[in-house]
């Protein structure tokens, strides 16, 4: 019953912006921690970004310093604002929500991917 929502990918040229928006519904108990991942074509599915229920963040090295996660614990959506992108980012997103912060072990609840693709 719970539902993760994904919204705001597409196609940006390389230094655009884009914002990527996750709604969780189904469950008032189902926004808990938050990551952003990332599935490239022929590569394994990689943490992003995380936020934790208190808003502590943490990001992957290649992300650091373009992309900021953050949360709206009213409207239970979890954000990702992605600037500067680059080739390298173009990818499937998935939205997670989990109670565990082991991001390495898939667990919780996962939005159904939304395609950014950073081309020229």
């Amino acid at each position: 019953q719970v539902q993760l929502v994904e919204s705001g990918g597409g196609l940006v040229q390389p230094g655009g912006s884009l914002r990527l928006s996750c709604a969780v519904s189904g469950s008032i108990f189902s926004f808990n921690n938050m990551g952003w991942f990332r599935q490239a074509p022929g590569k394994q599915r990689e943490l992003v970004a995380a936020i934790t229920r208190g808003g502590y963040t943490n990001y992957a090295d290649s992300v650091k310093g373009r992309f900021t996660i953050s949360r709206d614990n009213a409207k239970k959506t979890a954000y990702l604002q992605m600037n500067n992108l680059k080739p390298e980012d173009t990818a499937v997103y998935y939205c997670n929500s989990r109670i565990s912060s082991d991001y390495a072990v898939p667990s919780g609840f996962w939005g159904q991917g939304t395609q950014v693709t950073v081309s020229s």
